[in-house]
């Protein structure tokens, strides 16, 4: 570190040539960011020609008009905790951004001293020993200092921090997406649960119906302990796999509990009773791949990290050049705190400092190597968040489509089973059948019943599914700030 010190007058008139200079250059060295390509087809492979439905700027949980669904959405958005750490890092990088704003404005600090010392005889010769004794000083002063910003290094770094919070802020708007997703597939999947729960339980019913006919047949002497035995090894069967769903829908009220911010057991009682799964949106219009790049929250955090990515290329760039920074100081020395205020113990300094790693090249072509790997991979991380996007709505379209076929197929053999253990039963009971054609008909009717509500399940996550991939169906911008509670 060079620093040079002038006449007032002069140093002045040297500080405003610099200045001047600096504002006639207005460069910044390092790569412009531009917007990157993506491949981006002209329509989706596996998109439906009879879709109707865009995604609209209203709040896609509330078209399944389910007053629950919507409340716990709600709730989830304002508390949830993953997304109050997104929000963090979002506030967090915005201070960043200040910080960095502050170096394009000069520094000014204040300062003041007051000391008491003792010289030796060589400071002081032929000064006596009590003269040397007790010698005071008092300096008080302000002090500027401020980086003339020639090469643009300090106008780079805050490129580089402003991209960082729009990339925060995507990311905050990512993880709604994701939060409010897993809500309403979680909701779901629980109602689907509670449907395949009901369902166990009717059978058992039934089985439990069929087995008494058959006791009472076998006490009768006209039937045999086989056909007691086989009834009711089918109907524990059936009576086993209600434990089972009874531990899923506790899972999945922990979870729905826990994403809105609560201890797991806190709405149990709210999502204990069952409900109908709600009646599903016609299908979706993904519109085009690039509409769908354009609302991706994550393709555009990415795009914001390249620009960062790319801005910090111009911050190491700039290394290469001689920083100069011009500082001044006002204030006034004395040796007597009395005096210290007097006018002829005013101090003043205007000053040019240069710092130049010239004699360390190497090092500074190493990080500008450094960044410019870290531009490229960025580049890549792009690429491969559009492509990613890509395949994740592809995905979801042929998930929703086919599950919609499998919805109406699977509900006609859930109908036609029951019709056939109905008919079964009735045979049994008049003698045109054996007891086999009627515990077969039951456990057909069982498993039809049971894909059946799998099935309707699965449509409804495909479509919360869909809305999520595409980012679509959300009230204008995504709630941010205004929506998360603090503690």
């Amino acid at each position: 570190m060079t620093s040079l010190q002038f006449h007032p007058r002069r140093a002045t008139r040297l500080a405003m040539t610099v200045l001047s200079t600096a504002l006639l250059a207005a460069c910044a060295v390092g790569p412009d960011y531009v917007k990157p390509t993506a491949v981006e087809p002209a329509t989706f492979a596996r998109t439906d020609a009879t879709a109707v439905a865009a995604p609209a700027d209203d709040a896609f949980w509330e078209r399944f008009n389910d007053p629950q669904l919507t409340a716990l959405v709600e709730e989830a958005l304002s508390a949830n905790h993953d997304l109050r750490i997104a929000l963090s890092r979002y506030d967090q990088a915005n201070a960043l951004l200040r910080d960095a704003r502050f170096d394009q404005v000069p520094t000014i600090t204040a300062q003041g001293n007051a000391s008491r010392s003792r010289l030796s005889a060589d400071q002081a010769p032929g000064v006596s020993r009590d003269a040397r004794d007790g010698v005071e000083s008092y300096d008080v002063g302000v002090v500027a200092g401020w980086e003339l910003d020639l090469w643009g290094r300090v106008r780079r770094n805050v490129e580089a921090n402003r991209a960082g919070v729009e990339a925060s802020a995507n990311d905050l708007a990512a993880m709604q997406v994701a939060i409010v997703g897993d809500v309403a597939r979680s909701y779901f999947e629980l109602r689907g649960l509670q449907e395949r729960l009901r369902v166990a339980r009717d059978n058992a019913a039934n089985q439990d119906g069929t087995l008494r006919i058959v006791q009472a047949r076998f006490d009768a002497g006209r039937g045999t302990e086989f056909d007691t035995s086989r009834a009711r090894a089918q109907l524990e069967s059936t009576r086993a796999i209600v434990p089972q769903l009874e531990a899923q829908v506790a899972f999945a009220e922990h979870r729905i509990a826990v994403l809105t911010g609560h201890v797991p057991e806190a709405l149990i009682a709210q999502l204990d009773k069952p409900v109908a799964l709600p009646a599903l949106p016609e299908q979706i219009d993904a519109g085009t791949p690039g509409d769908l790049v354009r609302r991706r929250p994550d393709v555009a955090a990415a795009e914001q990290r390249l620009h960062a990515s790319t801005a910090r290329v111009g911050v190491a760039t700039a290394d290469l050049f001689p920083r100069f920074t011009l500082g001044g100081l006002i204030g006034s020395q004395s040796i007597d705190a009395g005096n210290l205020f007097e006018r002829d113990s005013e101090t003043r300094v205007v000053a040019l400092g240069i710092d130049w790693s010239f004699l360390d090249v190497g090092r500074v072509r190493a990080r500008i190597a450094a960044a410019d790997a870290n531009a490229e991979g960025e580049l890549a991380r792009y690429r491969q968040t559009v492509l990613l996007a890509l395949e994740d709505t592809e995905n979801a379209l042929i998930r929703q489509n086919r599950a919609r076929v499998e919805d109406r197929h699977r509900e006609q053999a859930a109908l036609d089973s029951a019709n056939a253990a109905r008919l079964a039963r009735v045979r049994y009971e008049a003698g045109a059948v054996d007891l086999f054609e009627v515990l077969d008909a039951e456990r057909a009717q069982l498993q039809a019943q049971d894909a059946f509500a799998d099935a309707r399940t699965r449509s409804a996550v495909s479509v919360v599914a869909l809305y999520r991939a595409l980012a679509g169906g959300w009230p204008g911008q995504m709630p941010m700030r205004e929506k998360i509670a603090r503690e």
